[in-house]
């Protein structure tokens, strides 16, 4: 079943959201490529920073708060595309695993997996160590698959070893890897077509295990560990109907509306569609498409920006426009959606992140421009605390 967008009030205007507002900062206007945004405490003093893949870069690099002074993690890098961090050994800094020499056919993309560590300081260079190749790594998640609250590395390839454009057609790898061991293991290669997107979540109400969602060319779907050591892998929808290679879905992220779940999704890759899914029974979901405007659409995150305890929804894009647009729930049941423009022109969003920057219990978006090459935060200046 489908929501019509006759349900949908969208609004032109320019602030935020209903009950916030945003002051923009540009951190960085020369990260050519940007493709990447990922909030981590890089040298534990409490404060999230900012690691920035750009690749059109030979430098990863991040970015220290509150000062944003900009350090160098390592040079000679290609064609960066991903980066995961996460505290393996428990000093409180932490690792970095990173995918780079990236292309989208993958006759041309070597996938290098590397371990990145730190001296001692964490301003300083770091050792990078590579682990793996694997043919268009692509998106790098941690997560807790057991709840044994011991991560392992996610990694999404987007497409086949074999697969050539247009239809990218072949069957897609998703792998993961044990900090330490940095052995590849199997969860599956059901998905076919190009594999965009991944969201790490505890899917099960009270589980400690966490789930991995992914969004690709035959739709959303959920991969579960189970106690036996297989992997179980559930539709949750097929995405946007239209025939292969236009159909499916492409980002995905998991919000809520008063405690109740939803899905956001861009739909079909790289596409124009903002798409919520309404979960109305065990692995049935209602999709609503909330949006038809948006030009290559790449980013998408959700996060409750006024305190008013329904999630908003953060979707950009890098084409003609080059926007960054919030959508905000009128009601608890998400039956109708209101567009703001957070910004309109000065973003290539290539990937959004969101968090508390600067400690005052509001959530703060951040966002990196892949044509536009700069790094912006959009302070939190309205709305509730959290």
């Amino acid at each position: 079943m489908r929501l019509t967008s006759a349900l949908l009030i969208l609004s032109a205007c320019h602030a935020a959201a209903a009950d916030s507002s945003f002051v923009e900062h540009t951190l960085a206007t020369d990260l050519k490529g940007g493709y990447q945004v990922v909030i981590a405490d890089m040298n534990h003093d409490g404060k999230p920073d900012l690691i920035a893949v750009a690749s059109g870069m030979k430098e990863l690099v991040w970015f220290e708060n509150p000062t944003w002074e900009r350090h160098v993690i390592a040079g000679n890098l290609n064609r960066m595309i991903n980066v995961a961090a996460w505290d393996t050994d428990g000093d409180g800094i932490p690792e970095l695993v990173l995918a780079s020499e990236f292309a989208n056919e993958a006759k041309n993309s070597i996938g290098i997996m590397s371990v990145l560590t730190h001296n001692g300081d964490p301003r300083q260079p770091w050792t990078v160590k590579e682990i793996d190749r694997l043919t268009t790594s692509h998106r790098l998640r941690w997560a807790d698959i057991d709840g044994s609250g011991k991560k392992v590395l996610v990694n999404a390839a987007l497409t086949a070893a074999n697969a050539e454009k247009p239809d990218y057609r072949g069957n897609t790898p998703l792998v993961f890897y044990r900090p330490g061991e940095w052995k590849r293991e199997l969860i599956s290669d059901a998905n076919q077509g190009v594999v965009h997107g991944i969201f790490i979540n505890k899917w099960s109400k009270g589980g400690k295990a966490e789930d991995i969602l992914t969004a690709s060319f035959v739709g959303i779907h959920r991969f579960h560990l189970e106690k036996n050591g297989a992997w179980t892998r559930t539709e949750i929808s097929k995405g946007d109907p239209a025939p292969w290679p236009r159909g499916g879905s492409s980002d995905i992220a998991i919000g809520t509306l008063k405690g109740k779940r939803f899905l956001a999704a861009i739909e079909p890759w790289h596409g124009n569609e903002v798409v919520v899914y309404h979960e109305r029974s065990k692995n049935k979901f209602e999709r609503q498409v909330i949006e038809k405007e948006l030009v290559d659409g790449h980013t998408i995150a959700t996060a409750d920006l006024d305190g008013d305890g329904r999630d908003e929804i953060v979707a950009g894009y890098r084409g003609t426009g080059r926007s960054v647009y919030i959508y905000h729930s009128g009601d608890p049941k998400g039956q109708t959606w209101t567009r703001s423009t957070l910004d309109a022109g000065g973003m290539a969003a290539a990937a959004c992140a969101t968090a508390d920057l600067n400690g005052d219990g509001k959530i703060d978006i951040v966002c990196i421009g892949s044509a536009t090459t700069n790094l912006k935060w959009y302070e939190n200046t309205g709305g509730k605390k959290r």
